[in-house]
Formats: C-alpha cells, structure tokens, sequence
C-alpha cells in the first residue's frame, strides 16, 4: 500500500493508484474511498473511515483555501467533535437582531449561564479537521477531481475517479485515477460528483462577505456581540449578519432571489452598520453558492453526498457547519461499518446506516426553519413582526434550547399557544409599519437613481 500512496503522490502522467476491486480479493480487504471536498463534511467522513480502518483519500483541490462563511457553529460542536478551544476566535453572548426600521431585540437574554456561540475562521477549523484526518490514517490528495468513470457492475467493480494533481511536488497539471469501491462527494454546492451521477438539481443561494478590519475601539464594541440585520434592502429572502472574529469583523448578506443584485445588497448591509465599521478596511472579499434545500438524491449506487453537497443548509439561519461534519462522520461509519460486517458497501446499506438515520435525526429541524423563511422573510412586515418575536423569552429560550444542543426543544403547549397569539397579534401590528418601510426605501432607492442619472 506504501507504494500506492507513492504513486498518487508523483502522479506521473498517465499516472493510476490501482487496488483490485476483484472477487478473488480477501473478503477482509480494507474498504477505499474517495472523499472529494476537504471542508467540514469531507474531513469527517474521512476521518471516519480511516479510524474504522478504512483507506480514505480525502481530494481537495486547495488545501489552503475555505468556504466563505460567517463562521457560528452551535456550542455542542465544541464536545461532539473535540474541537480545541484555542480554535475560537469569539465567543458570543450578546446577539443583536435589527429589523427594517432598525427597531433592535437582544436576543440573548435567555442564554443559559455559561453557554455562548463560538465563532471560527473556516480556514482555521478546515485545516484542523483535515490534519485530524490525516492523523487518523486518511491519505490527502491535493487535486481537482474532473470527473468519476461508474462501475460496469455495480455491485462489484470499482469506481474510477479522475483528478489533476495540484501536489507541489509534481508537475503542475498531471492527470491521475484513483480506483475505490465507494465515494464520498463532500465537494460543495456545486457539486462535481453529484452532477457525475445524476443527483439531480437544487436551487441554490449566494453568499457575499466581505471581511473588515476595524480600528481597536470600534473592534471592542463587537467583542461578544454578533449582529443580524433583516429588510429588503439588504435581502429579500435572507439576512445580513455582522459576525465577530480574531481581529476583524465578517460582513455579508446571502439571497436566493436576488442574485444578480448582490452587490446592491452588499452595500445595504454595509449602509445599515456604517457607524459601527466606519474606519474599516477590507482585507477579503469572497462570495460562494450555499444549496437551498436537500437534493433529489443523496446516495446514488455505491456514491453518497454530504454536506452543501447533499443540501444540508438550514433556510432561515443559514446553517450548515455542523449539519455538514455530522452528515460526513455519519456517512463514512456507515459505510465502514457495512464493509466490517458483509467485506461490501451497497446503495441499500448506505441508505439504511446514513440517510435514514439523518432524515430521522433532522428532518423535523429542516422542515421547520423552512416554514420560519417562508412566514417571516417574505416582507418586510413579517421581518418586522420576526424582531419582534426575537424579544420574546419564550422564543429565545426555546431557540437556544435547539440551537445550542442541536435537538428540537420539546412542547410547551401553553407557552406554544401563547406565542401563536403573539406571533399573529405581531403580523398585524407590523403590517403598517412593514408597508411604510417599504415605501420609505422605495423613495430612498428613487432619489438615489436620479443622483446617479445626474452625474
């Protein structure tokens, strides 16, 4: 096997990493798989499999690089998957919610004692991940995969993924193929394996941020505190967030509905906490698809999807950090536990051991929050009437019961019909005012077109 990994690390073109997939293999081989995408997802998945004793092959094609993202991960995440504190840039205990009119809610008053939101660089968290995989046993290919050749049998015959190598070492465009007997696309939004085996299509939105760093007194106002901001002007579908980290602030919005007018968007945000980054200076722009929703199809044949890949971002929180580690660490035991007992992995197995018990474990969570998108993002009155929600202790404690452990909060029928109550007597007190902010953004937007068309 040594010499194996050898060969895919020189990459000579034409260059193959061949181990038989045939039937008259020891029944107890290792399984191999190919982990494409280097994030949260496939790092996991990786480092599942090789701890189970699988061969991993994690494929990332910029081991240097990460996902443009605001970086909150749920307290749980913390013990779940052994993240080291020193990791954290920010811890969070003071959340701010803004609406259209700039009417503010704390939304931390009901943080239990001691708890708070981490907030991590995803360059710093991915790389972390990935060495914890490689520790494990998992081998890292830097490559860009091309495209997956599908088994004649597919029961038995191996699957061939095609990559150029981007390792350092060799030439800079050596084409290679790596032969498993299963794969693991961890490969983001758009994903390459997914198109490879016709997972079918999702809606998917796109998330623009801006990183800005802040002179020392405007940086200690956003010690603890994390900011979102609702209103058309900085999403219609969507949310701008002002997230805290080391020594800079995250500033960006995200929309489904609106993608050619991002930057219109982006300077909605940035016009909405001009006081706070006033004296901020960029050092990073970065803009990347999140997927809207779950695809078609998530295992298909030998070949399962986790992560943006699969769909696994909440709608009205934009969550998908942890869905995403948890969907590869699921995935990869799966597999290698089906490997452990039968020497094979099916589409059957992999259904039964990760898409089932996901679906089972989250789907109620999904479901949920794309109701919350549907009711309150709609307008700017129900973003109003959602900041004022936002203040309710009930809904802070509850929100936070879920968020924090990542488990739905049980009922509380009284308190439950309550909030009903307040939550309709909320739409209708917010229409007016969510109509006339609208207009007043209206005017605001005309007025500014005519300066535009003066000049």
């Amino acid at each position: 096997m040594a010499a194996a990994v050898a060969a895919a690390a020189a990459c000579h073109s034409p260059a193959r990493l061949v181990v038989s997939c045939s039937s008259s293999a020891p029944p107890r081989r290792p399984l191999r798989v190919a982990v494409v995408g280097g994030g949260p997802a496939g790092a996991s998945a990786a480092e599942a499999l090789a701890s189970a004793g699988a061969q991993a092959f994690l494929l990332e094609r910029n081991p240097s690089g990460a996902k443009p993202c605001g970086g909150a991960i749920p307290l749980c995440m913390l013990d779940e998957f052994a993240i080291p504190r020193d990791l954290v840039d920010r811890r969070v205990t003071r959340m701010r919610v803004l609406s259209p009119s700039n009417l503010a809610a704390d939304f931390s008053r009901a943080l239990p004692p001691g708890a708070h939101i981490p907030m991590l660089r995803r360059e710093v968290l991915d790389s972390f991940l990935r060495r914890r995989a490689a520790d494990a046993g998992a081998t890292l290919v830097p490559g860009l995969v091309t495209s997956l050749s599908l088994p004649s049998d597919p029961a038995t015959d191996p699957y061939l993924v095609h990559y150029i190598s981007s390792d350092s070492g060799g030439p800079s465009s050596s084409r290679c193929v790596l032969e498993v007997d299963a794969v693991i696309g961890a490969d983001g939004a758009n994903s390459r394996v997914a198109r490879e085996v016709g997972a079918g299509d999702y809606s998917t939105a796109i998330a623009f941020q801006e990183r800005i760093r802040l002179p020392d007194e405007a940086m200690a106002y956003y010690d603890d505190l994390a900011e979102m901001y609702v209103g058309g002007d900085v999403s219609p579908d969507f949310y701008g967030w002002v997230f805290p980290k080391c020594d800079h602030v995250a500033v960006g919005t995200g929309t489904v509905a609106a993608k050619p007018e991002i930057k219109r968007l982006q300077a909605g945000i940035r016009a909405r906490a001009a006081g706070k980054v006033a004296g901020g200076r960029v050092v990073r722009v970065e803009a990347h698809p999140i997927p809207e929703h779950p695809r078609p199809r998530r295992v298909v044949g030998r070949v399962a999807l986790v992560g943006d890949a699969a769909g696994y971002v909440t709608r009205c929180s934009g969550e998908g950090i942890y869905f995403a580690a948890r969907s590869g660490r699921l995935c990869g035991r799966a597999m290698a536990d089906e490997w452990g007992l039968t020497g094979a992995v099916t589409e059957a197995g992999i259904r039964s051991g990760y898409l089932r018990r996901w679906d089972d474990e989250f789907r109620t969570t999904f479901r949920f929050l794309d109701l919350l998108q549907r009711v309150f993002y709609g307008g700017n009155a129900g973003r109003e009437a959602l900041v004022e929600m936002c203040a309710d202790e009930h809904v802070q404690r509850r929100t936070f019961d879920s968020y924090l452990h990542k488990r739905m909060a049980p009922a509380e029928p009284w308190g439950d019909l309550r909030l009903l109550w307040r939550t309709a007597a909320a739409m209708v007190r917010c229409g007016v005012l969510g109509r006339e902010v609208e207009r007043l953004r209206r005017l605001e937007q005309q007025a500014a077109d005519q300066v535009r068309l003066r000049h």
